[in-house]
């Protein structure tokens, strides 16, 4: 399985080519939404072009913003895929400084500017995590509750009590879940009752 990756922060670059100004900036996103919110606020409404693209695992999105077909959108998300990316967006606006760069000059300035970007960006390693429940008696509650606390990456999202005890909801890494489930079946004898989303 290849390792995904996504950015900790926002980050920019800037490059000039044949007097044309070119500026990225990559950021994490979580969602569609948030991806056009991010390019809505970072796109530059007095410069010539602003053109973007974003991966979210299998959902992206790219767009030209009036440079000729795929000399600067695609390049921009190939750039994201180079570096095995997700979860972001970047943004790369471009000032016009009179010197037509041609087909292949656009490619290499887009894709260009925003692997630069990318590759000055601080990245983290995006874990994939899957919810479930955890319904317990108040006799286990405790034990479940400090047993999960140790167990790298699992965080406690919801905790709704019941005449008997309680509903945990959790988020786990998935490659732990199997582990989680163990663990609580153990200390519990089979008491507790989990439930994963799938």
């Amino acid at each position: 399985m290849i390792t995904r990756l996504t950015l900790v922060e926002l980050t920019t670059a800037r490059q000039e080519i044949k007097k044309s100004r070119f500026l990225a900036l990559a950021g994490p996103v979580a969602d569609e939404a948030a991806a056009k919110d991010f390019i809505a606020a970072q796109a530059d409404p007095a410069a010539n072009h602003n053109c973007w693209a974003w991966r979210l695992g299998q959902r992206y999105r790219f767009n030209d913003d009036g440079e000729p077909g795929g000399t600067a959108g695609k390049p921009i998300l190939a750039a994201i895929d180079g570096q095995a990316l997700d979860g972001v967006a970047v943004v790369v606006t471009r000032w016009f400084g009179g010197v037509l760069l041609g087909g292949g000059g656009l490619i290499r300035a887009y894709g260009g500017t925003a692997a630069l970007c990318l590759r000055e960006a601080k990245k983290t390693m995006l874990v994939q995590s899957i919810s479930g429940t955890i319904a317990c008696g108040f006799g286990d509650l405790a034990l479940v509750q400090a047993r999960l606390a140790v167990i790298p990456g699992v965080q406690l999202c919801n905790q709704a009590f019941t005449d008997t005890g309680a509903v945990l909801t959790i988020s786990v890494p998935k490659a732990e879940a199997d582990t989680v489930t163990g663990l609580v079946t153990d200390i519990t004898s089979a008491r507790a009752v989990i439930r994963w989303q799938r």
